[in-house]
């Protein structure tokens, strides 16, 4: 047998092992074909591959196992179990770019599953060989790891406190800066995967410098990339005062109202997330957005957007008004509490809207003592949000005069009057209360059927010869 022909059986084998990884990878890339290759035992046929003498096979074999761990849980664990993550970790280290992309997909496709799995990734020492990547000078190597460490801290604290111990952070605030949008966005992605957990963990973050560096970006055209800018800001902002502070000190103030009228819907919602999140803390930041224009901005939003992206826009309404009277008055004025008692009262209206919209009238309506703002609520709230208007009325009137001149020439006394409430019942109190402050005859003159009775007096009066 001549030398040709003996290595024409090599070139033959390698042809078949290339086009077998090739072949599966191309089939693991839909979903219909996962359980028939799960079956066929494509598992403990794949890992032999990874450490192919031929790169590309070694590639090609980590990307088919990614798409298969990808799919479900089930094939995750097949990976963990097959002891396929160490190698995988081992040649993060050692191999060309294209093969760390692949190695870290197959990361991020079992992080990406459960706490557990994720878990997983890190117990196998994937973290130090991650944020080793992010030093990498390929943007497609940065991506991939940055997008597996974001897949980790997302589970829980622990995991996310293991990425932040790795030394993931300081080179993520890079990754935002770096000029390709993809990895920017993914990045971002990262960082608010890292701060939503607890106040620590996105101080870590603030203390990277990451506020100014995506604030930077809070205009950027491209709205997958504002989308976690604005994600990340709103998972700094969330946890305390101080750090609310922080992020509305990077002058993201007026600019942000603008994005509300962004084209993307996620844009929108996670702008008004955001503004949500720093009104909720204290009444001079929710006075700050009032300032800006963010109620009247944010009133627009939930006007324009449909179903539960208008969620972050009606709680921040509810957070803001909650505050003190001045605040609900700059909420009330802007015609919100119709709006919300709309939303409340939609046919089509999911529970959770109903019941965001419920308390965001509440808390608007507990503060508000601007009555002409509460006035058209007595005529259309039901009973368990008139209560509250009533209250509002009862609070008001004993102590302002020209205020109970209005309520009168306004019809809100007549209303009043027309109310059916259970006796005994706070809403039957707080009438009393303001019937209280008329004399006697001018609540008999409102109340329903006393044109009548005047009427059947008319008929039998006899007048004096």
């Amino acid at each position: 047998m001549s030398q040709r022909q003996v290595l024409q059986v090599f070139e033959q084998y390698q042809k078949a092992r290339t086009g077998f990884v090739q072949t599966v990878a191309e089939l693991a890339s839909r979903p219909q074909n996962i359980e028939t290759l799960q079956n066929a035992g494509v598992m403990s046929l794949l890992r032999p591959l990874l450490l192919d003498i031929v790169p590309t096979i070694q590639q090609t074999a980590a990307l088919a196992l990614g798409r298969l761990a990808n799919y479900n849980d089930d094939l995750a664990e097949a990976v963990v179990k097959g002891d396929i993550l160490p190698q995988l970790v081992y040649s993060l280290a050692e191999q060309n770019r294209f093969y760390k992309k692949a190695a870290a997909f197959v990361l991020r496709a079992v992080a990406k599953h459960s706490p557990q799995l994720a878990q997983s990734v890190v117990d196998c020492g994937a973290l130090d060989a991650l944020v080793i990547c992010l030093e990498e000078f390929d943007p497609g190597v940065k991506e991939s790891a940055a997008w597996a460490l974001g897949y980790i801290a997302r589970h829980n604290a622990e995991l996310a406190q293991a990425v932040v111990d790795a030394g993931a952070v300081p080179l993520l605030v890079l990754c935002i800066q770096e000029p390709e949008l993809s990895l920017k966005r993914i990045a971002a992605s990262a960082l608010s995967d890292i701060c939503k957990h607890s106040p620590e963990l996105a101080q870590t973050v603030v203390d990277a410098g990451a506020i100014a560096h995506l604030a930077q970006m809070i205009l950027n055209p491209d709205a997958k990339l504002k989308r976690q800018v604005f994600s990340a800001l709103s998972q700094i902002s969330k946890h305390s005062v101080d750090l609310a502070e922080m992020v509305v000190e990077a002058e993201i103030f007026p600019a942000v109202l603008t994005c509300l009228k962004d084209p993307d819907e996620y844009v929108k919602k996670n702008v008004a997330t955001l503004i949500r999140e720093i009104a909720k803390h204290t009444p001079e930041l929710a006075q700050l957005i009032v300032n800006a224009g963010g109620v009247a901005a944010v009133v627009d939003y939930v006007g324009e957007s449909k179903g539960n992206i208008r969620l972050p826009g009606i709680m921040m309404l509810g957070y803001i008004g909650r505050h003190t009277p001045e605040h609900a008055k700059a909420v009330a004025v802007a015609n919100v509490l119709p709006k919300l008692l709309q939303c409340y009262l939609r046919a089509d209206a999911s529970e959770d809207l109903q019941t965001k919209s419920k308390k965001a009238l509440k808390n608007i309506l507990q503060k508000c003592v601007h009555l002409p703002a509460l006035e058209p609520l007595l005529h259309d709230a039901p009973p368990n949000i008139l209560k509250h208007v009533v209250g509002q009325f009862s609070k008001v009137l004993p102590h302002d005069s020209k205020a109970r001149r209005l309520f009168v020439t306004s019809a809100g006394l007549k209303k009043i009057q027309e109310i059916k409430a259970e006796p005994g019942s706070a809403l039957a109190e707080y009438i009393n209360t303001i019937n209280n402050c008329y004399p006697e005859e001018i609540v008999k003159y409102y109340s329903p059927g006393y044109s009548d009775t005047l009427l059947e007096r008319v008929e039998q009066y006899q007048p004096s010869k």
